[in-house]
């Protein structure tokens, strides 16, 4: 799959998720296997006012190439001034969101609003394109609701805008994360469209990505299935390369992702907003561990890295 200089056969993607894929968790699963990196969704309109919050998000690492900046927005003028902005911070691409299903965001005409007016996301795209030197991708979903599903006619015109490569969310607006996600689609977009197509929805497991593959999208975005579960690329990989699952991971093995994962948000957000904000990985790096219910509520307690280090190998030793 190939996105200007990026060249990488059938990668793996991690979703931009809001409040999750910040950059200690972006530098997580790359190391353990993400190809593909892309920043917490950023308003345009936040951007262009330099407020902080939204300049903390685009802020990229070297170790996270290829990593592109995902930006949102319902003004076309505002998106090329923030396409501007986050040209900026160096990313490899950019990447417009046309797919958040979020009423707020919604009512303001902006993520997946923009599938009731192709035209104007179709605007939003051009302008985008035109902005900036950096390859443009764009994310978005099959359609607003079952009866409007406008994915192949998107397909088509976000490739004549500029953009070179489209990820789909396969489900709808109206969906948000219900129901199941209908891969069935990438096969009809793939015939569509002349640019990279990389799936998204419901891939949890090295079986579920072989099935998408096998649409004959051409790369793999995961999203829900990586919180808590960095590895899960690196068995992925290695599923696809020899037809073999890897073990799970061991109590040790999750543990010190877990706390390399932590050390990497406070020394990014500091301790304070390292640490709370971390919770919400706790339940996922324990998952179906015996015990683990203890453990994950006095770390909720903890807002000390040192205790919380230590809790956690007081119970690698002691489960």
């Amino acid at each position: 799959m190939k996105i200007g200089n990026i060249d990488i056969q059938n990668p793996l993607a991690l979703a931009p998720m809001e409040d999750v894929s910040d950059t200690a968790f972006r530098l997580t699963c790359k190391r353990f296997g993400a190809d593909l990196l892309y920043t917490e969704f950023t308003s345009s309109d936040a951007l262009i006012r330099d407020i902080p919050k939204a300049i903390d998000k685009i802020k990229v690492t070297a170790e996270e190439r290829p990593v592109g900046i995902q930006i949102f927005g319902a003004n076309e003028d505002t998106m090329k001034e923030a396409a501007q902005k986050a040209e900026n911070f160096h990313p490899d691409f950019i990447d417009i969101n046309c797919g958040c299903w979020v009423r707020n965001h919604v009512a303001r005409g902006q993520g997946a609003a923009l599938l009731k007016n192709l035209p104007k996301m179709e605007r939003i795209v051009k302008a985008t394109v035109d902005a900036t030197f950096l390859p443009v991708t764009v994310k978005t979903r099959l359609g607003w609701d079952h009866d409007n599903i406008v994915i192949c006619d998107v397909a088509k015109m976000v490739e004549q805008a500029g953009a070179k490569a489209l990820t789909v969310h396969c489900r709808t607006r109206n969906q948000a994360y219900k129901g199941d996600a209908d891969w069935s689609w990438l096969e009809k977009i793939k015939k569509a469209t002349n640019i990279p197509v990389i799936g998204n929805g419901d891939v949890t497991s090295a079986e579920d990505a072989k099935k998408m593959l096998a649409t004959g999208c051409d790369g793999v975005m995961i999203g829900r299935g990586a919180i808590g579960n960095p590895w899960i690329f690196k068995h992925i990989k290695h599923y696809l390369a020899t037809g073999k699952h890897l073990p799970e991971p061991t109590l040790r093995e999750r543990i010190e992702a877990c706390i390399t994962h932590l050390k990497l948000s406070v020394q990014y957000k500091g301790t304070k907003n390292g640490i709370i904000p971390f919770r919400k990985y706790y339940a996922g790096y324990f998952k179906g561990i015996p015990n683990s219910a203890k453990l994950r509520a006095d770390l909720m307690q903890l807002v000390d890295l040192e205790k919380i280090t230590e809790r956690l190998n007081q119970f690698l030793e002691k489960p």
